[in-house]
């Protein structure tokens, strides 16, 4: 990001500040929500069930996986436990973002916590580490989000009865394009470059190898591992 887009973010109110930022995540989140509601009216939840899990719940991949879990007919237990498996990531993020946030009391750390998604991890970090902790623009990013994730969730189930297969729109390829273009907005360096080429091949491997469900949280492990190595090699 250049020095007069920061300029012109400083110059911005904290919640105009929070829409620019929020923007990209909620590109993604439309269509991505949109499926996610589509799936759940026909795995034959019910409306009130299917927004309240994008009130309560806030996880992309929990709950895309928690639908197809009951469309299977699974019992609650298991799709309890594979979820926090898959969400267990939130650990490391939320040890990322601890740093930033001492001055913080329990119920805002709370409230945060509980809107933190992999997508607003991006965006709050690229912000921490310019020094940008305005609450109020953390809060409003988080808020925007979640919104337009339970809006677009409900708009899906609306049009679940009308749409038989979400697979030939190409929808589920948006979050995916979402990660991309904020792993862009990260990478400053070829460090950066090299760590996520290497993460991103580390967890294909995993992924071959069964492990689907630890992927993600062992290749952020082996990657940022990897990565201090490195950094501390280069620095000799």
């Amino acid at each position: 990001m250049t020095i007069d887009a920061i300029a012109g973010e400083q110059a911005d109110s904290p919640m105009m500040s929070a829409v620019k930022q929020v923007a990209p995540i909620v590109m993604g989140y439309l269509p991505v929500g949109a499926a996610y509601g589509v799936l759940a009216q026909q795995a034959g939840l019910s409306m009130l069930n299917t927004v309240l899990m994008s009130v309560l719940v806030y996880a992309g991949s929990a709950q895309l996986i928690g639908v197809a879990m009951f469309a299977t007919g699974l019992n609650p237990l298991s799709i309890i436990a594979t979820t926090f498996v898959v969400n267990l990531r939130h650990l490391l993020m939320s040890a990322s973002l601890a740093p930033n946030l001492k001055s913080w009391n329990k119920w805002e750390l709370a409230l945060f916590a509980y809107e933190v998604t992999d997508e607003s991890f991006a965006v709050h970090s690229v912000r921490f580490a310019r020094g940008d902790l305005n609450k109020t623009t953390c809060f409003g990013i988080n808020a925007i989000a979640q919104s337009f994730w339970i809006l677009s969730s409900w708009v899906g189930y609306l049009a679940g009865s009308s749409i038989p297969n979400v697979e030939p729109l190409g929808i589920d390829y948006a979050l995916p394009a979402m990660f991309i273009a904020l792993l862009v907005m990260q990478v400053k360096n070829k460090l950066h470059l090299l760590v996520a080429g290497f993460s991103g091949l580390v967890s294909i491997a995993l992924i071959q190898a069964g492990a689907d469900q630890w992927s993600v949280i062992l290749a952020t492990v082996i990657g940022a591992s990897f990565g201090a190595g490195v950094e501390s090699w280069t620095r000799k």
